[in-house]
């Protein structure tokens, strides 16, 4: 089996890319008011997520314990896999990484635990970059630099209706989650230094999700192979509750970029964001994570 590489749920990978690669997603848990769920079909889910947001009941997400994920490795461990690779959303908004260099020290699998500064697909793809290393025979430090490099490389982009979840959850600062409101403007925002943070204000909706969708190519464009290396760009568009608007966007990228990169371009995928994520933007957000492959 060689090197296995997991991620975490919010990366919000479509579930058949994930498993066409070879990637194990762990679960965060998520507290529906009185209920403590970890993610999955039989637990916390974006439906029953959103029915607790429509329903005014408290959210919140919790990081997976370190003894869930040594339960997980010692798995992998079991079914051939020499080492592990662990590439987990920004350890500025979340404990994950830090629940996985806990687990680390408690086995004697070699795993190597990569903080990717990044928040939702972006995470994704550079846990991609790991597992198409891994494919290729490489050993446990180089699929490790393959995700620290496609992280490094990465842009997240994000529209939100509103600024409160990521403000109530901490993820943001009241100041921002202010400006938000003003004069009904729609936020968009990126990743930096590993936190969330406003990127520009936008009057409608409408212009907003234009927007987003001029700054993914962008960001595209910019990422696509220089060097010769042969790399390819990949886009995964995440939602939570607004499928078509994804679908949609996901599509009219996929349509530009192909004509704009030809070979290197590495496709676009569309997924429903977990409930971990959600619990943060809200329904009607999409996010867009770009990395080269």
């Amino acid at each position: 089996m060689g090197v296995a590489v997991v991620t975490d749920s919010t990366a919000s990978l479509p579930a058949g890319l994930a498993v066409e690669h070879g990637l194990t997603v762990v679960g965060l848990d998520v507290v529906l008011g009185d209920e403590r769920l970890e993610e999955g079909p039989d637990g916390a889910t974006p439906a029953r997520l959103v029915a607790a947001l429509e329903a005014r009941r408290q959210v919140s997400t919790s990081r997976p314990s370190p003894e869930r994920l040594v339960a997980l490795w010692e798995g992998l461990a079991a079914a051939g896999a020499d080492a592990v690779v662990a590439v987990h959303l920004s350890g500025e908004v979340s404990g994950t990484v830090e629940s996985a260099r806990l687990a680390a020290r408690r086995l004697d699998l070699p795993v190597e635990v990569v903080d990717s500064r990044q928040v939702g697909p972006a995470t994704g793809l550079a846990a991609l970059a790991a597992a198409d290393a891994a494919a290729g025979g490489a050993g446990l430090q180089d699929c490790a630099e393959a995700a620290r490099r496609c992280a490094a490389r990465a842009t997240t982009l994000c529209y939100v209706d509103t600024l409160e979840h990521l403000r109530r959850g901490g993820r943001i600062g009241p100041a921002a989650a202010l400006l938000g409101g003003a004069l009904a403007v729609k936020p968009l925002l990126t990743v930096t230094d590993g936190r969330v943070a406003p990127l520009e204000r936008v009057r409608t909706a409408s212009r907003a999700l234009a927007r987003l969708e001029e700054l993914a190519v962008e960001a595209a464009l910019g990422a696509r192979d220089t060097d010769g290396s042969g790399e390819r760009v990949r886009v995964v568009v995440g939602h939570l509750a607004t499928p078509e608007r994804a679908v949609a966007l996901r599509d009219r990228l996929d349509e530009r970029l192909s004509a704009a990169l030809g070979d290197a371009w590495g496709g676009a995928w569309e997924s429903e964001v977990t409930a971990a994520l959600g619990a943060h933007t809200g329904p009607g957000m999409l996010a867009v994570g770009v990395a080269p492959a």
